[in-house]
């Protein structure tokens, strides 16, 4: 089977299985969401049938239909991106998600690249001066970096850069009366309340792929065909950047991408530190809240979020590394 077509059936079936499992898991688990949501409205005094068209207007299914007619009506809704009504926000989850994602993106994907990039100059760097004081003293910062949780450090740069010097913002994702637009007052003032969330992520994250990109470094340096470049007498230049950099980076590449997929899911305690309303912040405010059709809407769509990391990654990966399409190589990730 086609390489392309094999891998899109398999992420397509991978959301399908996920979808599935939504669904199963709020309806099927005895005392699950439903059924506490069930408890929670009798016990402010709802009637049955205004109970179940609340449920139903919340999950877009009819309690008191059989099981595969919900899952179709289920199904069926998700298909038209209605992922029905949140309980404790007068906006639907869709509207409330739509809103809240291109933040969270903003958050994690600039994270990525900073780390991707200051991983690769460092990492490299290390391994062309292996065994120095400078690689040590790399390897020890990198290690301890990479050891520190995120929610940690995010904290301590709160404390020591909100309160502390009062240089920059501490929660919220702009200043109240800044209006969202193309000027430039709202790009700096997003950017500054940006700035706090992704250090806090490149700080932690990016020594731990440094190391990465310094063994894989050190692997390639030491191959035939790089031995073979020196002894033609090509510059360090033309064989770091030609023969050793892409080579150590070809590794790296969909753990980089599969990165963001994971940045998502800890996207809920980096938001709650900060105030910062995306959609970690929103289904930390779900759980809370008991909100289930909020929390089960986020979740599928960061579930997605990671699914589609790795199958771009999949699609991708055969552009730089041409031995995955004969076979001769093991897959993206």
């Amino acid at each position: 089977m086609n390489y392309y077509v094999e891998r899109t059936i398999r992420a397509l079936l991978t959301v399908w299985l996920v979808i599935t499992l939504t669904f199963g898991m709020i309806r099927l688990l005895p005392g699950g969401p439903l059924v506490q949501l069930r408890a929670e409205l009798s016990r402010q005094g709802y009637s049955a049938s205004r109970i179940n068209a609340l449920i139903e207007n919340y999950q877009n299914v009819q309690p008191d239909q059989p099981l595969y007619v919900q899952y179709f009506d289920y199904v069926t809704s998700l298909l038209q991106g209605d992922l029905g009504q949140s309980i404790t926000n007068p906006n639907s989850v869709a509207s409330i998600i739509g809103d809240a994602l291109p933040w969270t993106m903003f958050i994690m994907i600039t994270s990525v690249i900073l780390i991707f990039a200051i991983a690769i100059v460092w990492g490299a760097v290390m391994a062309y001066r292996e065994g120095s004081t400078f690689d040590m003293a790399s390897s020890s910062v990198s290690i301890l970096l990479g050891s520190m949780p995120f929610y940690v450090l995010a904290i301590g740069l709160v404390v020591l850069f909100s309160y502390k010097f009062q240089i920059l913002p501490a929660r919220y994702r702009t200043s109240p009366g800044v209006e969202a637009g193309l000027s430039v007052k709202f790009v700096v003032d997003a950017l500054r309340h940006a700035a706090l969330p992704i250090a806090s992520l490149v700080i932690t994250g990016a020594g731990l792929q440094a190391l990465a990109m310094r063994g894989n470094s050190i692997s390639v340096l030491g191959e035939d065909y790089v031995r073979v470049a020196r002894l033609r007498g090509l510059s360090d230049r033309r064989i770091s950047t030609r023969y050793v950099a892409r080579n150590a980076i070809l590794p790296m590449y969909t753990g980089f991408l599969t990165l963001i997929g994971f940045y998502f899911g800890g996207s809920p305690i980096l938001e709650e530190v900060f105030t910062y309303p995306g959609i970690g912040y929103y289904l930390f405010q779900a759980l809370e809240n008991r909100d289930y059709p909020l929390m089960m809407g986020i979740f599928l769509v960061i579930t997605i979020a990671l699914v589609l990391s790795v199958y771009i990654a999949d699609l991708t990966y055969g552009k730089i590394d041409p031995r995955i399409k004969s076979g001769e190589s093991s897959e993206a990730y």
